[in-house]
């Protein structure tokens, strides 16, 4: 997670997360409890996928949609979401 002030220079970085080779489990609460400390008014959430396939899966769409969603209620954009590969990324 990288977190950003008003101007979306980088404030603050943070790991979230890790998860096992095929799954991770991330919770709104996990991501915007640090932005809420650090003051961020916006935030790039980025993860892996190890099978080198950068094509969101239907878990990906619905973390993104919880991710906007809450972070619309808190007034924290989520800029983006990136999914990195050996061979590439795609973004959400």
């Amino acid at each position: 997670m990288q977190y950003l002030n008003a101007r979306h220079e980088l404030i603050h970085k943070e790991i979230v997360s890790i998860g096992t080779v095929n799954a991770s489990i991330v919770h709104p609460r996990d991501v915007f409890a640090p932005a809420i400390m650090h003051n961020a008014v916006a935030v790039i959430v980025a993860h892996n996928h190890p099978s080198g396939d950068a094509t969101p899966s239907a878990e990906d769409r619905d973390v993104t949609h919880r991710l906007k969603e809450g972070g619309r209620l808190l007034g924290i954009s989520v800029l983006q979401h990136i999914i990195i590969t050996a061979y590439g990324y795609s973004t959400l």
